[in-house]
């Protein structure tokens, strides 16, 4: 609701993702954990009543789509996202009280995974009366009860005589609670069924002590052919006017205005970088400072090189927190995969996780969460490679953020970073030529860095006027979504380096930044002192057009407003 990425491609035909992130903020000295500690203190089931729905909803996320796919719909967990804002407030005005030892939501395999992991982490063990689980419809199993995915429920472990408190406390707030067992010191999880034991396993196996997987991977042959890719071969645009016009009205590159706008995406009004922009930001409560949040994956990166992919979505999603003028502290993720016992699969999650931490090292990241999604794949066609990045920053003072939109007329507007010099794996490439292949350009970590600490001070130093990276589309979709906000056009001459479309359209890593004639000497300077490559490229303008030369050659002049035509209605007219 606050930032996000919509894209498209055939690949997801099958299997499309949905990637969902959220942030919280805790005091330190009100975090609470995981653990069922205290022998003999009770544990209690909070939240919504239990049903069938979601039952195998883990072990239907580890299967291949086929043609009978639809028969598994039961599988799916029924969401209520009234009864989860209860659950919420519940669980915060218990946070309140000291009768907590330890809590966790029951996600996959629902009370399996919970109790398990709870004892595992404590090295304790729990009993459970699986008759006292407060239920949606009778006749339900045990073994229905202990893997159901039913949403909006908790597991609790409290101190011994506060249940009373705590189940007065969660039925105010109209959700069912019930004492439902106790922690033990054996080790095992001891399931009841109407006074009889009807399980008992032992928690550590499941939880911390899970067979570590070695599954055969190998780099398929394909992706050699598509690095030898010779772009030579693709003529030049007969109209580069006409191909920036069909790369604004793309789909994955047009607006989304028409999706974010549904949703509160000002979140108690603190919100102050809406959606649209490179990284969302809102303020901190009770502070000056401001969080940055960014989602990226270029997966189509993914698919011709996996590890390097991946670098470049750790990267890519700093660098547009970095561009709002944050500092990128920690990274979470959805690792999105096809079907992992294909070698050639495994070869791209193994790569991918590689390629991810690697970056997030050099960067000072850290991966602080994250989740998998494996097995995408219908009738045995996969996804891309598709391990999406979201990165969240801290702005030292949220009213010194940087934005897209372009500030004033005759601004100079600056390159940071080396200039385009390939079509090779770009959105154009595929767009305008209906070709996916090519070597990917490089990821300079050591570059992102230092880039990092530059934009982090000239943002504290206010020098900035507007900036934004370079994605889908490159330097000219760049230049434009810059300009659309306020109309103001640009003059840009690009250093005849290479093949005019790869300057254009290329997709290497670099910032673009808006900066007036008083500030130029000192961002230049700055970024002399950070290593960082630096080119003025051109002026903003009061015409509302875009005009780029390459060189002394004139290819694109064209208006903004006829660009902002196609881009705002493309996703309007498609969902009619």
């Amino acid at each position: 609701t606050v930032v996000g990425e919509v894209y498209f491609n055939s690949c997801y035909d099958g299997n499309p993702l949905v990637n969902a992130f959220a942030l919280g903020l805790v005091k330190r000295d009100k975090i609470f954990t995981a653990n069922a500690e205290g022998v003999g203190n009770p544990v209690l089931y909070i939240g919504a009543k239990t049903g069938r729905d979601g039952i195998h909803g883990a072990t239907m996320a580890s299967e291949e789509f086929s043609e009978g796919s639809e028969s598994k719909r039961p599988n799916t967990q029924i969401g209520d996202p009234f009864k989860e804002k209860l659950l919420l407030e519940a669980c915060l005005e218990l946070m309140q009280t000291d009768a907590l030892v330890g809590i966790q939501d029951m996600g996959a395999a629902g009370l399996t995974s919970s109790a398990f992991e709870m004892a595992g982490r404590a090295g304790s063990g729990v009993i459970m009366h699986l008759d006292r689980v407060p239920l949606r419809e009778k006749g339900i199993t045990p073994y229905e009860i202990m893997l159901s995915e039913s949403q909006e429920r908790m597991l609790l472990v409290a101190q011994k005589g506060r249940e009373q408190e705590i189940i007065d406390i969660v039925q105010k707030w109209d959700l069912d609670a019930a004492a439902i067992g106790e922690v033990t010191d054996d080790g095992y999880v001891r399931l009841f069924w109407a006074g009889e034991e009807v399980a008992a396993v032992e928690a550590a196996p499941l939880s911390d002590q899970a067979p570590m997987y070695d599954r055969p991977y190998a780099r398929p042959e394909w992706l050699d052919k598509l690095a030898d890719f010779d772009e030579s071969q693709i003529p030049l645009p007969r109209d580069f006017d006409n191909t920036l016009l069909r790369l604004a009205g793309d789909i994955s590159i047009a607006s989304k205005r028409w999706i974010w706008e549904q949703y509160d995406h000002m979140v108690q009004v603190g919100t102050v970088v809406l959606p649209g922009s490179d990284a969302a930001v809102m303020r901190m409560p009770e502070s000056k400072k401001g969080l940055a949040l960014s989602s990226d994956c270029n997966s189509r990166y993914c698919y011709l090189n996996p590890r390097e992919g991946a670098m470049h979505a750790v990267a890519e999603s700093a660098r547009n927190v970095a561009a709002s003028g944050a500092m990128p502290i920690a990274l979470t993720n959805c690792l999105n995969y096809g079907n992992p016992e294909k070698p050639e699969v495994m070869y791209q999650l193994v790569e991918g996780i590689e390629g991810i931490a690697e970056a997030a090292k050099v960067l000072n990241t850290p991966v602080v969460s994250g989740n998998v999604s494996l097995y995408n794949e219908t009738e045995g066609k996969p996804i891309y490679p598709t391990p999406v990045i979201v990165m969240t920053g801290v702005l030292e003072d949220v009213e010194k953020r940087i934005d897209i939109p372009f500030k004033q007329i005759g601004s100079h507007i600056l390159a940071i970073g080396k200039l385009p010099t390939t079509i090779s794996g770009s959105h154009y490439l595929d767009v305008i030529h209906s070709t996916v292949a090519g070597k990917i350009p490089a990821v300079d970590l050591a570059f992102h860095k230092s880039l990092f600490t530059f934009m982090a001070k000239m943002a504290a130093e206010g020098r900035i006027l507007a900036a934004h990276d370079i994605a889908e589309g490159g330097i000219a979709i760049a230049l434009f979504e810059m300009g659309r906000a306020n109309n103001i056009g640009c003059a840009v001459t690009l250093p005849a380096t290479a093949r005019a479309d790869a300057l254009l359209f290329g997709e290497s890593p670099l910032m673009l930044l808006e900066v007036n004639a008083d500030n130029l000497a000192a961002v230049t300077a700055a970024c002399k002192s950070a290593g960082l490559d630096c080119t003025d490229i051109g002026r903003t303008t009061d015409d509302g057009l875009i005009s780029m030369h390459t060189g002394s050659i004139s290819h694109i002049k064209t208006e903004i407003s006829k660009l902002d035509t196609v881009y705002e209605k493309t996703l309007v007219e498609l969902v009619k």
